[in-house]
């Protein structure tokens, strides 16, 4: 057994790269619809899926978000949304975004939508500032009306023990200010299965935390044969001087 300090902007790589040899993303490429919407932690996903593609060039993770959050006193540039990464047939669609598409996605089409929350049922969550739910409600539209696919990449910092359902009945509340929840179903991807999947070692979050830049980190055991070890370890050192998610 290993054991391994992830921080988040490592962890982001890390989804990143497992996401992009996902199965169900490498069986849509060559034929169906991917969308990838627009989010800090899916801007590395769509960094290593188009770079993989060998269409990455034109592509900047600058500005690939809508609503983020920032330390307090901190301002975000003011940076134009370049849109979300639609790729159609194995074809990046530029300047594309998912209420372009989301009318046209069928069944097996593929949707990743990051999230702000996930508890220990399998349950994600979106923090939502627009007043139609903005790209949640395009892309579920898609997923529950047409049974697109929708896998939520996440990283682990998202973690919240309640249910998110519950969380949602409270925050949503007529009478509770600031931004709403809204609970969606799907496919949780993080850094544990980033790992799993590009690797085979069983890996589990066993603490979190620290200082000196491992502030929100996840402390994580992986298990296998040597030859998996010695692959996460590898995989892990290869993201570790990740700069700083700055978009």
């Amino acid at each position: 057994m290993r054991q391994l300090c992830i921080t988040p902007v490592m962890g982001k790589r890390l989804i990143g790269k497992g996401m992009a040899q996902h199965p169900h993303v490498q069986a849509i490429l060559d034929h169906g619809k991917l969308v990838v919407i627009a989010g800090t932690t899916n801007g590395y996903v769509a960094e290593e899926i188009l770079s993989a593609l060998g269409q990455a060039e034109g592509f900047t993770r600058k500005g690939f978000r809508r609503g983020v959050t920032v330390a307090p006193g901190s301002r975000l540039p003011d940076l134009e949304l370049p849109g979300d990464v639609v790729i159609v047939d194995g074809k990046w669609q530029r300047g594309k975004t998912i209420f372009d598409v989301a009318d046209d996605l069928r069944a097996g089409d593929v949707v990743l939508k990051g999230a702000n929350a996930f508890d220990p049922y399998g349950q994600a969550a979106v923090q939502i500032g627009h007043p139609q739910a903005g790209t949640v409600h395009a892309a579920l539209a898609a997923v529950y009306g047409r049974r697109a696919r929708l896998i939520i990449p996440v990283g682990l910092e998202k973690r919240v023990t309640d249910d998110v359902v519950e969380l949602a009945r409270l925050i949503n509340a007529p009478e509770a200010i600031g931004p709403r929840l809204y609970p969606i179903y799907g496919e949780l991807f993080t850094e544990l299965d980033a790992i799993a999947l590009l690797t085979g070692a069983y890996a589990q979050l066993i603490a979190g935390g620290g200082i000196y830049g491992a502030e929100g980190s996840a402390w994580i055991a992986v298990t296998g044969s040597d030859e998996q070890e010695e692959a996460a370890v590898a995989l892990v050192r290869s993201v570790r001087d990740e700069p700083p998610c700055e978009v």
